[in-house]
Formats: C-alpha cells, structure tokens, sequence
C-alpha cells in the first residue's frame, strides 16, 4: 500500500536545514533566527532546487504560533509590567502610533491606499520578543532596569498586537471600502460586527480568567501528583492547542489570543515555571518551523527589483521608531543609557509582524510586495540588531563627549536626579549609598531604615525613587555609572557604598568614581559568577558577595544548628 510521506519529508528538510543555517548564522555571531529565515528561502518556491510543502509548513507553523503565544503568556508578568508602567504603558503606545503613521506616509507615497498603509505601519512597529530577550539575556542585562523597561515596552506592544489580531477581521470590510455598499450600511455593519466579536472576546476572557484560571492550575497540580513527566508535558501542550483551538471555533478568537490566555492562567498554578521549562523543547522546534515557514514565503526578488522600497522599509524599523522611541524615554527624563538600550532592542521586528503581515494578505489588505518587504525589512533588521546594540557604547560615549548635547538630552533640570535642598547636611555625612534598590538593595535599605541609618538610594527606575521618597527615604534618579549620580548621593561623605546592581561593567565605574571621591569608602559589592567576584575584589578592596555561594553559607549554617553536634 503507498504512503505519502509529505509531511515527515517537511519536518525532516526543514529541521535539518534549520539545523545547518543556524549553526553558520551562530558561528557568524547573528542570531539563530537568521539562519531559521534562510533555511525557509532555500525551500520556498521563490529560489530554485528542492521545494517544501507551503500548505502543510503554514498549518506547522500555526502550531508554532500557537506555542509561541503560549510562551510569551506563561512569562506575562503583570507585576513587571507595572514597575515600569509609567514609561513602558504610554511609551509603546505613542511608538505604535509614530510607526504606524511613518508606515502610512511611506506607503501613500508609492500609491498604496491607508487602509494598506496602516497594517503595513503597523507590522514595522512591533519588535520581536524572542529576538530581544535572547539579545538582553547575552549582554547580561534582563533583570537590570533598563532590561525590565525595555521588556516591559515590548509587553504592551504584545498586547496591542494581540488586540490589533482581534479587531483586523471585523474591519477589513470598513478598511477594503467596498464600493457596492453605502456609507450607512458599512457603519451598520461594522458596528454590529465589532459589537458581536467583542462580545465574543470578552466571554472568552471572562471564561478564562474566572473559569480556567481555577480550573487548569489545578489540572496541572493533579497531573503533577502522578509523578509522571510525561503525562505533565502533555497536559501542558494538550491545554496550549486545545484552548488555542477551541477559542478558535467556539469563539471565532485568532489561535495566538486563545493560546497567549491560556498561557496566562497557567502562570496562576505553583508548577508554572516547571510547565514553561518542560514545554520549551517542544516550544522551540515547533518555533523553528515557525520562522522557517516564515522565510519560504520571502521572495528574494525583492531586494533586486525594489532596493529602495526595502531601504525605507529598514529606515523605519532601525531608525524611525527607534528614534521615536529614544526621544520619548529621554522626555521621561531617564538616563542615556536606558534611551539607547530601549532605542536598541526596537530597531528590529519578528513574530507579530509575520502573523499579522499574513493575516492582511488574507483579509485582501495588504498586497504581497508588501508582505515582502515586511520579510525582508524583518530578515535584515534581525541580522543587524547584534550590531545595533554594540554601537551603544560608542554613541554614547560620542554624546558625552559634546557636553552641551548631552547636557540637553540629559534634561539636568530633573529634580528626581538630585536631593531635595531641605535634607540636612548631617544626614548625609558617615551615610550609606545603596546602588539598585530591587530585591537585594531593597532588602538592605529596609532593614537600615528600620534601625534608622542614615541612607540614600541611587536608582535607575523613576517610579522606585518617587515611592522611596513619599516615604521619607532620600533618593536619586539616574545611572550611577555615571559620576554626576553619585556625586548627588554624596558619596565622598559616605561611609559605605553598596552596589545592589548584577552589572560588572557598570559596578567598575562606580568603583572608580567612588574611589577617586572618597578614597576611605567602605565597598560592598554583589555578583553573580567567581570571575567577576575575584576581579571586583581585586579593584575594589572590599566585600564581594557571590549570590550562590552565600545562599549555599546560610544553608549550611542552618542545617548545622539543626544536626546534633557528635562527640
């Protein structure tokens, strides 16, 4: 009997070319994604020899949507999107709304109409998730303040996108401005439509945050008492898909909003961290499959017939909202460094922009040269964001040199970057500065305000400081990389400098502003490996803290007082 072997012949081609590309994209020092995209070129029908399977790779790549939105709903963390809401909530909004409009000038100049020209802009204003916490995670900077701003930003920008993946179906006719149908009659049916799906969404969303958030925690918590490893992973992906699909037939919800909730009542359960950890295998090869799909509809073409048309496509991803972006952190009055870290993590697109750049060529609103260049815009900027986060450091750098520059995109004039005059000059003399008041310098300047030592807190996060300082603890706004912040906390009065911050790079300058300051200081310094350990021991000369290895000492001690002593 014959058997079609089309969709093992898809997997196996596309993994292992997968594979391959990925593995010269890593040893060019770009991100896997990269390689995941060329995979896809190769086999699509826009480039000669072997061709996939288009039809079955898109289903595929559902699934790898849907995996995808379940990730990114098991990470939502509501609580850190709130320590930084003031900046990432208004931030990515206005950014969307700069993007899409440069997006819509753009295509009404190449005579595209604007309802082309929205979901095109709309496309170029979302970065990618995966991209951006892989390039924070290797430059060390996830939990530090400008790592949870920028992730923050891209959360809310996962939220709109979802929101946008709701709303397109009911008004692609609006949008398509069917000629045959009077102007009354679109409104009629527009507003019964978007009335009838958001009736449809909101029970969704009422079901799952009433019903599902009591009724799958506990699920997991009962497949988890069977001790079987198998049978949990399986719950985990049985509840992905099955909500994603369910939602999508029983509510007419896109499978990336069904999957994205059913990720996030997953995180109510205890076992939510072990249920992301267990499905990231699966997660990722289906994710592969995902980008790979992505790339077979890429039409290299594009680059030869249209180079000026990819040109401004990249101009807005790299340049204009990231610009957008930079300004509107520096009218936040945060520090330079967090301007050019978020302006950075922007200045590419991924996952969202193919799925909802799909979704329009569907719904008959976005032309496929479009779509091209949307792939193409994603394809280089993803390539070029290593390079967009070293040039960093050098801008920088070149920014501080022209001082009146820096001073104006600096905004001095902040009265959250220096102590109130009224804070008398004994408190701030034998103080101590703590650097990075999260969950280590928090704990630390809780306990010395409870036994009332004098303290000021240096921090990055503006919100942190307006609290502290409500409640009667002294604080500064700013990077205290930089000498001016720390010379506002006083530090060549202090008696003890402590740095509470995870960076090694940043910890070095502190260090040297504080010693050229206040050569006596005490220093105690937190880390995270023994390397960094030895060598901030060695150029401080004071106290160095390694996380593990002070946890592994309290533990020890613990068990000690708890074992009969043997004689």
């Amino acid at each position: 009997m014959p058997h079609s072997f089309t969709l093992i012949t898809t997997i196996a081609v596309s993994l292992g070319l997968a594979l391959l590309m990925g593995l010269i994209a890593n040893r060019l020092k770009l991100p896997v994604l990269v390689g995941y995209l060329t995979a896809g070129v190769i086999l699509g029908s826009n480039t000669p020899g072997f061709v996939a399977d288009i039809e079955l790779s898109g289903q595929l790549a559902e699934i790898g949507v849907i995996l995808l939105m379940f990730g990114v709903g098991l990470h939502f963390s509501l609580k850190d999107l709130l320590a930084v809401r003031r900046i990432a909530l208004p931030g990515a909004i206005v950014q969307i709304g700069v993007s899409t409009a440069f997006g819509a000038i753009v295509a009404a100049s190449w005579g595209w109409n604007l309802a082309v020209g929205i979901v095109f802009g709309v496309a170029l204003s979302t970065a990618s998730t995966v991209v951006l916490l892989r390039a924070l995670e290797q430059r060390g900077l996830l939990k530090s303040v400008n790592g949870s701003i920028a992730v923050g930003w891209l959360i809310v920008e996962d939220l709109a996108m979802v929101l946008v993946l709701v709303l397109l179906p009911p008004l692609a006719g609006w949008l398509g401005t069917n000629p045959d149908n009077s102007a009354g009659e679109l409104n009629s049916d527009l507003v019964t439509t978007l009335l009838l799906t958001f009736g449809k969404v909101s029970l969704f969303i009422a079901l799952m945050l009433i019903v599902g958030k009591r009724v799958f925690p506990w699920l997991l918590w009962h497949v988890a008492s069977t001790n079987s490893n198998e049978l949990f992973i399986l719950s985990v992906i049985a509840v992905a898909i099955g909500i994603a699909y369910g939602s999508a037939m029983l509510f007419g919800v896109s499978f990336a909003l069904g999957a994205f909730f059913a990720g996030m009542v997953m995180r109510e359960s205890d076992l939510s961290h072990r249920a992301a950890q267990e499905s990231l295998p699966l997660r990722d090869a289906f994710s592969v499959l995902f980008f790979v799909s992505v790339g077979m509809l890429f039409d290299p073409d594009v680059l030869i017939e249209q180079p000026l048309h990819v040109l401004a496509t990249l101009g807005i991803i790299i340049f204009g909202k990231s610009l957008a972006a930079f300004l509107l952190v520096l009218a936040f009055r945060y520090p330079l460094n967090t301007a050019l870290t978020v302006s950075a993590s922007l200045a590419q697109i991924g996952e969202f922009s193919f799925i909802l750049a799909a979704l329009g060529v569907s719904l008959g609103l976005l032309p496929l040269e479009a779509q091209s260049l949307i792939l193409a815009g994603a394809f280089i900027s993803i390539t070029l964001n290593p390079l967009v986060f070293r040039v960093i450091e050098p801008a920088q750098a070149w920014i501080r040199s022209r001082s009146k520059l820096a001073r104006i995109l600096e905004r001095t004039d902040d009265p959250l970057a220096e102590l109130p005059t009224t804070v008398a000059s004994s408190y701030v003399t034998s103080h101590v500065v703590i650097v990075g008041y999260g969950r280590v310098g928090g704990h630390i300047g809780e306990a010395l305000a409870k036994q009332g030592t004098p303290l000021v807190v240096a921090e990055q996060n503006r919100e942190i400081v307006e609290g502290l300082r409500k409640r009667g603890i002294h604080a500064v706004a700013g990077d205290a990389a930089e000498p001016a912040v720390l010379i506002q906390a006083h530090i060549a009065r202090a008696a003890v400098l402590v740095i509470a911050v995870p960076d090694t790079l940043r910890a070095r300058r502190m260090i040297e502003t504080a010693r050229i300051l206040n050569p006596p200081i005490e220093i105690i310094i937190r880390t995270h490996t023994d390397e960094e350990a030895a060598l901030l021991q060695k150029e401080s000369g004071g106290a160095v803290f390694l996380g593990e290895h002070e946890l592994a000492l309290s533990m020890t001690r613990d068990v000690l007082t708890k074992v009969p002593v043997s004689k």
